[in-house]
């Protein structure tokens, strides 16, 4: 029989007979989805087997490396400072390291150059790191093929330091009455660095810094006070409050800055005696309850209503005060 070019339409299917739960095992699913590094044929594993050998070449010191380089939601719990003109300028303020982290194969130049220079003479650890690992270490930051590895700074404890420098002074030891700063609520390294930096130059003996809710000494800091901080103690306070209660008890005059201060810094008579200034955040100021733990609130007067100093600069001013007066004795 002739098509006519007609094409044959197929019945559709009907029913069928159920499987009676035999697919049922096939619908069940082969469970989560790997992590991408325990695919393998995924980058991500070949990635990680890569930074395993390179660690296992290195020994023992790359792998403490890199065990204490995640913390909670994968933050690196190391302070590393990163980038090449960062690690050359951190290296040239003599800041404390512990190892200096080259990219394989890193092309050269004057500023990677000079940092395998002041390492190895400082005799810092150079060790050659795979991408991967250094992504990991900066938490995925710019890095330029060059990481510098940060110790935990040691913190002093305030209690213990304020009573050691009173005692060396009382002796004779310290030729200087005790001189303090401590930080209420600062929260920018930057400022803690240049902080530290004034102390040092007029001869203070440490900076005080809560344990929570305040700045510590970070790389950032290190280098803002262009290597001060080797020479000035900073001690970790558990409750700023009670330290200061205790500096009291040892005959150290806390003394706030504030703007609307009960004496003006060029009138504060206490200057010659043992003191602990205590300076606020910009934005809040001193905290009521460490107002209430001053023995003098000091304002320093300035031409313009309109304008405040930050904390760092508060400080320095105050510290040049007190060695004025303390010269002039």
């Amino acid at each position: 029989m002739a098509n006519n070019g007609r094409r044959s339409v197929k019945a559709k299917k009907g029913p069928t007979i159920g499987t009676g739960g035999h697919g049922r095992k096939a619908l069940e699913g082969k469970g989560p989805t790997p992590k991408a590094e325990d695919r393998p044929y995924h980058k991500a594993h070949k990635a990680k087997q890569l930074a395993e050998r390179s660690a296992a070449k290195r020994g023992t010191g790359a792998r403490s490396a890199g065990a204490a380089k995640s913390g909670p939601k994968g933050r690196a719990t190391e302070e590393v400072v990163t980038g090449r003109n960062s690690v050359v300028e951190a290296l040239r303020a003599g800041i404390p390291a512990k190892a200096l982290h080259v990219a394989i194969r890193i092309e050269m130049d004057d500023r990677v150059k000079e940092s395998l220079k002041l390492a190895a003479e400082r005799g810092i650890p150079l060790l050659e790191t795979g991408k991967p690992e250094l992504d990991r270490m900066t938490d995925d930051a710019v890095h330029q093929g060059l990481v510098l590895q940060i110790p935990p700074y040691d913190y002093a404890d305030a209690y213990e330091l304020a009573e050691e420098t009173v005692d060396k002074w009382k002796k004779g030891h310290v030729a200087n009455a005790p001189l303090f700063v401590a930080l209420d609520g600062i929260t920018d390294p930057r400022n803690l660095g240049a902080i530290i930096r004034s102390v040092s130059a007029f001869s203070g003996h440490g900076v005080i810094v809560p344990e929570r809710r305040s700045v510590g000494v970070t790389a950032s800091a290190w280098k803002t006070s262009a290597g001060a901080a080797v020479r000035v103690p900073v001690a970790r306070a558990s409750n700023l409050n009670n330290a200061l209660k205790q500096f009291k008890n040892m005959g150290i005059f806390v003394l706030g800055l504030d703007g609307d201060g009960d004496v003006s810094l060029p009138d504060l008579t206490l200057a010659t005696e043992p003191v602990c200034i205590v300076v606020g955040s910009e934005g809040k100021g001193l905290s009521r309850l460490v107002r209430e733990n001053c023995d003098q609130i000091v304002s320093i007067p300035i031409d313009s209503v309109m304008e405040s100093l930050n904390a760092s600069m508060a400080v320095g001013i105050s510290l040049y005060e007190v060695s004025r007066q303390r010269a002039t004795k």
